[in-house]
């Protein structure tokens, strides 16, 4: 099955947004067994996301080949030291305290790190990110953290079956990323996953996070 999906994903994802810039897939991990991760590498993933840092730690030599490495989860400060120089690509740099942290583990080691700003879209009490509004200030403070590169956006659109509000909403991100993308240099709009990934490549999106599509419903019972 999830060589079956890998394949049918690849042949529906565009290679290029509308934009003219590449789309990314990242296989979104969580709950996965390293064996089934490896098969998804096998039939063409190139990149992986982690949500967990224990999962990342367990099955971190148990990964075939040579994916990008991407933490796509909320990352908790204490955390970071399992994680620094083994993650290609951090999604969700939240929270000042988080990408301060980040800068400076990084920055005692040697090590920079790619991070992706999370914004709040939805303005949802639930999830972490900084408000839309904040999103551009908070760009050029993290911004001159040293041993951090930011490299672009990311947002989760909420789990909502109004189809033209999630649009707008990831049309919304995609102003916002081409407002900030020459200065500094962006190359990643990581918005879309199994539910919405069409409608966010649409709007603009060029990286995009799937699991329940490549690997089917996940066994919360694995927790």
């Amino acid at each position: 099955m999830i060589e079956e999906n890998v394949k049918k994903l690849l042949s529906e994802i565009p290679e290029k947004n509308a934009f003219g810039e590449k789309v990314t897939l990242v296989a979104a991990v969580k709950l996965q067994d390293a064996k089934d991760i490896n098969r998804a590498i096998k039939a063409g993933i190139t990149d992986i996301g982690d949500n967990h840092v224990q999962e990342f730690k367990d099955k971190y030599d148990e990964i075939d080949g040579s994916p990008r490495r991407h933490f796509i989860g909320r990352l908790q400060t204490n955390k970071i030291k399992y994680l620094l120089g083994k993650v290609d690509l951090y999604h969700s740099a939240d929270r000042f305290n988080l990408a301060e942290e980040l800068s400076k583990r990084g920055a005692s080691a040697g090590i920079s790190s790619n991070i992706l700003l999370q914004v709040n879209i939805g303005n949802e009490d639930t999830k972490g990110g900084f408000d839309y509004g904040d999103a551009e200030k908070a760009c050029k403070i993290i911004s001159q953290l040293p041993a951090l590169k930011i490299k672009g956006l990311m947002a989760m659109l909420p789990f909502i079956d109004d189809t033209k509000e999630l649009t707008n909403l990831a049309v919304k991100m995609r102003a916002l990323y081409d407002k900030l993308k020459d200065e500094y240099n962006f190359e990643y709009l990581s918005i879309g996953m199994s539910g919405d990934w069409k409608l966010c490549i649409d709007a603009g999106s060029n990286m995009i996070r799937l699991g329940t599509s490549i690997f089917g419903a996940r066994n919360y019972n694995k927790q």
